[in-house]
């Protein structure tokens, strides 16, 4: 019986260290998300152990069928949106003002970047996680999976996503 246990607090240790070490590696992901659905630093960084600690709860659901990044996307996408219906979890950010982004985390992007960081945070919900995941270089087909909608949906949604950004940069230029 002591050997079992053993064995037990070894395997919890390499699971342990397993998704670390993936999380480690994908952190960009939790990021952009981050910046792109809570905006306030302090929000950011709620969101973060947020989408870590139910991520950490479905690991043991992740069956490689996909790839980690795509199911970490699924994961941390659905909690993002999940929170961000309820009105209060974040303070509320003004529609028009990209300085509600924490300028200190700005400062690190290009201009256009910052740019294409708000209007991406003028979207809708799927919106952000669509142009979020293409502009990551995810298929369309991993899109489609992560979001729940066909591909050729997928190809729709990104030629008006892709057409609403083009229109709200001119207007923040």
């Amino acid at each position: 019986m002591e050997q079992k246990r053993i064995g037990e607090v070894s395997d919890s240790i390499d699971i342990q260290n397993e998704f670390i070490s993936r999380i480690e590696k994908h952190q960009g992901i939790l990021h952009r998300i981050c910046f792109v659905y809570a905006g306030k630093r302090s929000n950011q960084k709620d969101l973060y152990q947020e989408m870590v600690l139910q991520l950490w709860k479905s690991y043991p659901s992740f069956m490689g069928r996909s790839d980690f990044s795509t199911w970490m996307y699924r994961v941390a996408l659905n909690t993002a949106i999940t929170l961000t219906r309820k009105e209060r979890y974040f303070d509320r950010m003004p529609q028009d003002d990209f300085l509600t982004f924490d300028t200190e985390q700005a400062m690190n992007y290009s201009e256009d970047l910052k740019i294409l960081y708000c209007a991406i945070s003028k979207l809708n919900k799927i919106e952000k996680a669509i142009i979020m995941m293409w502009l990551d270089e995810k298929c369309y087909e991993e899109i489609a999976e992560t979001i729940g909608i066909s591909v050729k949906h997928v190809s729709v949604k990104l030629v008006r996503i892709k057409n609403k950004l083009s229109k709200i940069i001119q207007r923040l230029q």
